[in-house]
């Protein structure tokens, strides 16, 4: 076996809990014909080639900007912007159909490679393009006539879909098209949050020509709601760049129902799947709520629960648990998501008594060890159980006595437990026995 196919293979068990939750969802991606001219453009169509051949469902989002600038110097021409939006007459047009005519075939053909000397070489991808966006003119703004610059009038969400549902990647040119025959010039990334609202998607994909969206002090923001994006717009002065245009497209989208829009620096190779398939990512991400999710589980969860239970099962730290019985038990237990990934569970007891019952099997993925997220579960269900009636909190354990004291546990004896629970101690485990006063 090669060692590509083995990275491969390495790659796939580490992935394999996002691929089942990415599976048959939707993506719109964007990125400027910056990426489709680079090195390493050829690496990007791998990627997208790749998710494709795993389920997800890919419309593609391509600029000319660059382009249109090179062909305009080219031959002594230049136009004018406004508020960051080219101002398009009827000489200029003419090379946009150019640019976005050229681009297409590159991607088209780039494409058509597929997974060529990947250990996916045999995948097949098909590539729908076509007249899907209707536009009309972006009219007169602030006095200034845009001319051939467009905005967009409706898309032909029944035809995409069509395309998607047979496994095609739907490419759209940043074109839109009259009823009276007319061609407009369109924003590509205003276009691809329209397309990704439109679709309902489950996620819009920026991939941006720069390092992503940094705080004060150069790091990386790895996560925003609406409001904490609405107000770094608020605090920049650059209204007319593309970090802006960026942001505001992503708020937008999100606004109107996209659940997660991502903006990553598509210069990093791999950075895509990284994003999609990694705890956190490569990128920022944007959402209308916060990115972390604490619930009831449901038996849809069981796979993640195993998942992150098993390892510690197999150390002894917790109980074994055998599929069958976490469906019988599944109500008893509250999940800790991460952007659909499970990265933390815990479960409630009941005992006969009502007014108490047993914490158990609580557990956090290691790579989130230390950052309060097990704490995050245990207030969950400690105010659970307080709005339910509880009155006593009690817990079994033979590794985290200490952490269970720092939150407030009182180390007791066996004669402290409701009968019911003291008739199933286990002797051999001869776990500490620890409980909490809720009241």
């Amino acid at each position: 076996m090669s060692d590509d196919s083995l990275q491969f293979i390495k790659w796939f068990r580490a992935a394999s809990p996002y691929i089942h939750v990415h599976r048959g969802k939707t993506f719109v991606v964007q990125f400027d014909d910056d990426a489709i001219r680079s090195d390493n453009f050829t690496k990007l169509v791998h990627d997208l080639a790749l998710l494709n051949s795993l389920g997800i469902q890919l419309v593609l989002v391509f600029g000319s900007r660059t382009s249109i600038e090179k062909y305009l110097a080219e031959n002594n021409l230049s136009s004018d912007y406004h508020q960051g939006i080219r101002i398009t007459d009827a000489q200029v047009m003419e090379y946009v159909k150019q640019a976005a005519g050229t681009l297409r075939i590159e991607i088209e053909s780039r494409l058509s490679m597929g997974l060529g000397n990947t250990p996916m070489a045999n995948a097949e991808i098909r590539v729908s393009s076509g007249n899907y966006v209707s536009a009309k003119p972006q009219g007169i703004v602030d006095g200034i006539d845009y001319q051939f610059t467009g905005a967009i009038r409706s898309i032909d969400i029944d035809s995409i879909r069509m395309k998607l549902v047979s496994n095609e990647i739907v490419l759209i040119p940043p074109l839109g098209y009259s009823t009276t025959g007319e061609t407009f010039n369109l924003s590509a990334d205003v276009l691809a949050a329209k397309l990704a609202t439109e679709l309902q998607a489950d996620k819009l994909i920026y991939l941006m020509e720069a390092e992503g969206l940094m705080d004060e002090d150069g790091n990386l923001i790895r996560q925003l709601t609406c409001l904490e994006a609405e107000a770094l717009l608020d605090k920049t002065n650059e209204k007319a760049s593309r970090a802006f245009r960026y942001i505001q497209s992503a708020v937008n989208a999100s606004q109107d129902g996209v659940q997660r829009v991502h903006l990553i620096d598509r210069r990093i190779d791999g950075a895509i799947l990284q994003e999609l398939f990694s705890r956190d990512g490569a990128g920022t991400m944007l959402s209308a709520t916060a990115y972390d999710v604490i619930r009831q589980a449901d038996v849809n969860d069981i796979t993640g629960i195993i998942d992150l239970i098993e390892p510690l099962e197999k150390q002894g730290v917790l109980v074994e648990r055998s599929r069958g019985k976490l469906e019988l038990e599944i109500n008893n237990f509250t999940v800790l998501q991460r952007d659909g990934v499970i990265i933390g569970c815990a479960a409630l007891y009941p005992v006969m008594q009502n007014d108490i019952a047993e914490l158990a099997c609580l557990a956090v993925h290691s790579d989130y060890h230390n950052a309060g997220r097990g704490e995050q579960l245990y207030i969950f269900l400690e105010n659970h159980g307080k709005s339910n009636g509880l009155k006593k909190i009690f817990v079994l354990t033979t590794h985290a006595e200490h952490w269970f004291l720092k939150h407030g546990f009182i180390e007791s004896t066996l004669d402290d437990l409701p009968v019911e629970r003291k008739e199933l101690y286990n002797y051999q485990r001869n776990s500490k026995i620890l409980i909490k006063s809720l009241r």
